[in-house]
């Protein structure tokens, strides 16, 4: 069964950085795509990040290009988001997700993705 659990969220000043944890088992995720997403409170749960497994391939919503980096540890089976210079607007739920992959396509649309962690909040302060 897989599994998906998430750390490093917590309460940071505007321009400041968190780094997000997501340790994976219950698979051998090579041939896995890797995704992040956040939900702030009333509003739709939205990409922000994918990489893939095997190739090492990314992909960032719009607004944290720049300031988000996906990355991930095949040693640990861990995937991290790295979040610098941190907005107010920045501030929802994180979920880690998986999903197997199919080719080259890089899914970010959150019906496309198989598996969900529980969540870590992050909540950045003006």
């Amino acid at each position: 069964q897989v599994q998906l659990v998430e750390s490093g969220g917590g309460l940071v000043q505007a321009g400041g950085s968190l780094r997000l944890s997501c340790a994976a088992s219950g698979r051998t995720f090579i041939s896995y795509v890797m995704g992040w997403f956040r939900q702030a409170p009333g509003k739709e749960r939205e990409f922000v990040a994918a990489t893939s497994w095997s190739s090492g391939d990314v992909y960032y919503e719009d607004s944290v290009k720049g300031r988000f980096t996906i990355s991930r540890d095949n040693a640990n089976i861990t995937v991290y988001l790295q979040m610098n210079s941190l907005k107010p607007e920045d501030t929802a739920v994180y979920y880690c997700a998986a999903v197997p992959a199919h080719g080259v396509y890089m899914p970010r649309r959150r019906h496309e993705f198989d598996y969900w962690g529980q969540g870590t909040q992050v909540t950045v302060s003006s």
